[in-house]
């Protein structure tokens, strides 16, 4: 990655003043080469850029480092931010699926990682006996691949109940950690993949999927052929596929119009409640939901009677609805945000009984749904602090609810153990500076009226990086139009009662409704708060911290308001003296990327350093890169009447050659692997502000997918050089 190839003569040197900028109207793109993702002449340029920035950045020394050992500081940060990726005692995520409980696992001597299982009475112990199902490392070597887990799911055996253990499992693989993957059968019994050639199943290279039905049958939904993925690149059709038949004979189930999202297909196996699902995804929160009935012949679909934006499932009796939008249904409105629950069969006869488990006011949200047996848990925010209620029916059907754990403190996350069998859930906590714990509870009791078990702390990780004197702190900035926009500050007291400004990294997302909270900073509280950096996450709009409304009031036309929002915190914190301009950095990646994009170009004076991460720039072209047609819900059409509003916020049209406008030194990561976020919106926004002379540097892995980086080695350089970027330019 560090061999440097010759200039592209389409590329500029910095400090000239041949700008080639897009015109703002997106008419013609001088950069649009850069889109050819392998092409030679775009790998040349990646390569020498590669080779630039890494040059730059290794030369900065750790000023912490003493005079006898000047280390780079990339160097240091690398060492320490792996350390803690490849930590033995990192808390094990885990599933159960019978008697065993499941972990993929990574660490310094397994780069690709290892499938495993142990039991709950070993897992619970200090030092687990691990059973290896797959070592993806080994597999690798044997097969000549660049395979990286993208996960596995196993059939639920049908005498499960008595003793027959789990045997078939899917396993998903990508190349370089790209969306697109393979979907390959395994024997747990011989601990070995079932050859195609012998009856496996077997899934080419596609952005799709395999489910389980029973032993020799699945769900699929892949490329079948010409014509069958979206406009997305995504799986148009959803089919029936048996044993032993070529994977493009299986049964076409259902089809969906080449410009909607995609195609997905579920088969419920909870015993005595077997159902079978196809959903239309016409757009993210605008689904179709149908019913199959396999019986007949051909399969029937029945379509849920319910508004396209709300969600809608089913889990033994109980169905499940949570709109997105007021839902005005047999007489009665439920609210944006709310979760109404009732008989799934009664309510499919049109004869419903609804109940409100959860109605949003204007500082809470839902955040989560765990259903277990008897009981339903769910994860509340308030003000983006979380809290837990249960849910439960007593003798006579009626709904009662309780507080749940009250006394936990921090982020909250809730996941039934095996929601088929009992009442049991796992319950993480975690805080911006608090170790993850992880705990096992038991609602068995409460649906009869009695307390919950008392929770049992099964695993804990020590601390990753010194937290003396930090505190956590929440406030609310006021954005242009008045909105009250929180954001939770990590700082040293230290640096509070400094005169000096902080060294402050500001982190925002602000889109398709994804909530950030507080979650153990790891890698970030060694590499910045303990070298005495603030750190500031950024609720902003377009999220989804106070529900479908704070997400929808940043859509399309109105997408300026995450940006305003992201742009008063960090007015606020210069106002509130925790820092200044040149002190001051932002951070983002993906949507995130578009944000950083936006206050480079509409922000330059806020800001000292800008961190932008496999992002979207290019606002004129994303519908026609990779995924980026599948997000047009978000953003708008830019081939229509849509562009007036998109050109105001797509930062590669927003360039522009001003003597009296100085961009921020500017750092862009992405990875050639990314099949989501197309690597050419980073090319291109480096190449263009290069063109005027600005300070900007660009870094792509070559694995990695949409994460950028496919191992823990990767990850720490990525994460290495980015922090010493902040240090040399924000930092002294």
């Amino acid at each position: 990655m560090t061999d440097a190839a010759s200039p592209s003569p389409s590329a500029a040197p910095q400090g000239t003043s041949a700008a080639q900028l897009p015109p703002p109207d997106g008419t013609t793109d001088t950069h649009e080469w850069l889109e050819d993702v392998t092409g030679e002449k775009a790998l040349a340029w990646v390569r020498e850029h590669n080779a630039a920035a890494e040059s730059e950045l290794d030369a900065v020394r750790d000023p912490r480092g003493s005079d006898a050992d000047e280390a780079p500081l990339a160097q240091t940060l690398q060492r320490e931010i792996l350390e803690i990726l490849d930590a033995t005692d990192r808390i094990p995520g885990v599933v159960l699926r019978g008697e065993h409980l499941y972990n993929f696992w990574t660490d310094g001597e397994h780069e690709r990682g290892l499938w495993r299982r142990t039991t709950l009475e070993s897992y619970r112990t200090d030092a687990p006996d691990w059973e290896i199902l797959l070592d993806v490392d080994a597999l690798n070597e044997a097969e000549g691949e660049d395979w990286v887990w993208h996960g596995a799911s196993l059939l639920r055996p049908v005498g499960l109940e008595d003793g027959e253990p789990y045997r078939h499992a899917l396993i998903d693989l990508s190349h370089g950690g790209s969306d697109a993957d393979v979907t390959r059968e395994f024997d747990l019994e011989t601990l070995s993949f079932v050859p195609e050639a012998e009856g496996g199943f077997y899934r080419p290279e596609a952005k799709g999927s395999l489910g389980w039905i029973d032993v020799d049958t699945v769900w699929a939904s892949t490329d079948f052929g010409e014509g069958t993925l979206t406009s997305s690149g995504y799986a148009r059709q959803a089919r029936l596929w048996s044993r032993g038949t070529p994977l493009d004979e299986a049964l076409l189930v259902h089809e969906v119009a080449e410009n909607d999202m995609a195609v997905f297909a579920a088969h419920d196996s909870t015993p005595g409640w077997e159902r079978d699902w196809v959903i239309e995804a016409h757009a993210f929160y605008d689904n179709t939901v149908h019913l199959v009935d396999r019986a007949q012949e051909p399969p029937a679909l029945t379509t849920l009677d319910v508004p396209h934006d709300l969600d809608a499932t089913a889990h033994r009796d109980l169905g499940i609805f949570a709109p997105r939008s007021d839902w005005e249904f047999d007489g009665t409105t439920y609210l944006s945000g709310s979760l109404v629950v009732g008989d799934f069969d009664s309510f499919q006869r049109g004869e419903p009984e609804l109940h409100v488990l959860f109605e949003p006011t204007e500082s809470t949200s839902l955040e989560g749904m765990t259903i277990t047996k008897s009981a339903v848990v769910l994860t509340i925010l308030e003000d983006v602090v979380h809290r837990l209620e249960v849910h439960t029916r007593d003798e006579d059907g009626a709904w009662v609810s309780r507080d749940l754990y009250p006394e936990l403190q921090g982020s909250i996350g809730v996941a039934a153990v095996d929601s088929d069998v009992d009442d049991r859930i796992w319950v993480t906590v975690t805080g911006f500076i608090e170790p993850t714990t992880l705990h096992l509870g038991d609602l068995s009791e409460v649906a009869g009226g009695g307390e919950p078990g008392e929770l049992e702390i099964i695993k804990s990780t020590p601390a990753r990086f010194d937290t003396t004197g930090l505190e956590v702190s929440q406030h609310f900035a006021t954005s242009d139009d008045g909105t009250r926009i929180p954001y939770f500050e990590i700082s040293s007291t230290d640096a509070v009662e400094s005169e000096r400004p902080s060294p402050t990294l500001l982190y925002g997302y602000g889109g398709f409704e994804i909530s950030l909270t507080p979650s153990y900073l790891g890698a970030i509280g060694k590499a910045w708060l303990e070298r005495g950096g603030t750190y500031v996450l950024a609720n902003i709009r377009g999220g989804g911290e106070y529900g479908p409304r704070w997400h929808q009031a940043a859509l399309k036309e109105n997408r300026h308001r995450a940006y305003e929002d992201f742009a008063s915190v960090g007015r606020d914190l210069v106002e509130r003296g925790v820092t200044d301009r040149d002190h001051l950095a932002v951070r983002g990646g993906s949507n995130g990327g578009l944000l950083t994009g936006n206050m480079v170009t509409q922000y330059p004076e806020l800001f000292g350093a800008v961190i932008i991460q496999v992002p979207l720039l290019d606002m004129k072209r994303y519908n026609h890169l990779l995924a980026g047609y599948s997000w047009m819900a978000e953003y708008g059409d830019p081939d229509t009447e849509d562009w007036e509003y998109i050109r105001t916020f797509s930062p590669y049209h927003l360039l522009r050659e001003d003597p009296e406008r100085q961009y921020p030194p500017t750092f862009l990561l992405t990875s050639t692997r990314d099949d989501r976020v197309h690597p050419g919106h980073a090319r291109k926004f480096a190449a263009a502000m290069e063109s005027l002379g600005a300070d900007v540097r660009s870094w792509e892995n070559t694995e990695g997918g949409h994460g950028g980086a496919a191992t823990n080695e990767q990850a720490a350089r990525m994460n290495a050089l980015l922090y010493t970027f902040l240090w040399s330019t924000i930092g002294s």
